[in-house]
């Protein structure tokens, strides 16, 4: 956190009182087509029903790649005086002026799902979003608890390098090789493509008919390999866990193609992004990273309203 800059800025806020302290959270993510972002706006709804000062509008472009609708939204909000803003980023670079702007204007704004450009830092207040470390440790405890700690277990990633996989990934990696004796077979990466994943896990699963395990880190990986391992016709012969949770990724746990997939929680972005904001305008501390978690939906769990919040 940047102290003096957010002084300056509850200085600004304490001066514009009126205006601040109740009216308008605008969340404006990514865009509004998908029902990931439609649980963000569940989530948002629960916070604004719990208290009574303060109201919400909820905007995105049409597709996440209407990177200039979505700056445009942000501009209106702040044209408008909204006493906060809530943003999911689709591109870290061409929001940052926006969010700049916001700042300049006393406007606190708190950033969830995707990180803004380095180059924003201190002109917003908190950053939450899943920690993929500790969800990637967490698939990998889960792994260990149903597949043991000996024989060979695969990884089916998706695109080397970004930021998202090395936590996911790596503390995945990490936490297997400190805590059991699996070999880890992979990681190969998809591209974040499903086919590429479907022919990519049947060739593996060919090659390697001893594995114990195999973890697909994100939505088209997971749903590509619970595919192959439908063809193959190994459902229930090994311990596959996945990542996210569109309709397909549900289906393969509740026909036991996967022993459990972890969901972020997009529901818990929505509701902290607003309980943070109005934590900004009643002069309370924030943390600067706040973890919105993962939960595990298996068989057991996944009509709980727990797991019902998060899937999509």
């Amino acid at each position: 956190m940047h102290p003096v800059k957010l002084g300056l800025l509850a200085s600004s806020l304490a001066l514009s009182a009126g205006l601040a302290q109740a009216g308008e959270i605008a969340v404006i993510v990514k865009t509004t087509s998908s029902n990931f972002w439609q649980n963000v706006n569940r989530g948002a709804e629960a916070a604004i029903a719990a208290q009574s000062e303060h109201t919400f509008t909820f905007d995105g472009p049409a597709t996440e790649s209407a990177v200039a609708d979505q700056v445009n939204l942000v501009e209106n909000a702040i044209n408008r005086g909204v006493s906060g803003i809530v943003l999911a980023p689709s591109d870290p670079e061409a929001l940052a002026p926006a969010v700049k702007r916001a700042y300049e204007a006393a406007i606190p704004v708190v950033i969830i799902d995707s990180k803004l450009a380095d180059s924003a830092e201190g002109t917003y207040q908190s950053f939450l979003s899943t920690d993929n470390c500790a969800a990637g440790e967490q698939v990998a405890q889960r792994m260990i608890e149903k597949a043991g700690t000996e024989g060979k277990i695969a990884i089916m990633s998706y695109v080397a390098g970004v930021g998202s996989e090395i936590g996911r990934v790596g503390c995945f990696s990490d936490y297997i090789k400190a805590n059991s004796s699996l070999e880890i077979v992979g990681p190969l990466y998809s591209q974040s493509q499903m086919a590429n994943a479907l022919n990519q896990t049947t060739d593996l699963l060919a090659a390697n008919p001893d594995l114990v395990g195999i973890f697909g880190a994100n939505e088209p990986t997971a749903v590509g390999m619970g595919r192959a391992i439908v063809q193959a016709g190994k459902a229930g012969q090994l311990v596959a866990l996945g990542f996210d949770g569109n309709e397909d990724l549900q289906q393969f746990v509740r026909d036991g193609v996967l022993d459990a997939t972890a969901v972020q929680g997009s529901f818990a972005m929505g509701e902290k992004g607003i309980e943070t904001v109005i934590s900004i305008l009643n002069d309370d501390p924030v943390e600067s990273f706040v973890n919105t978690g993962v939960v595990l939906v298996d068989k057991s769990n996944i009509d709980t309203d727990t797991a019902q919040n998060v899937l999509y």
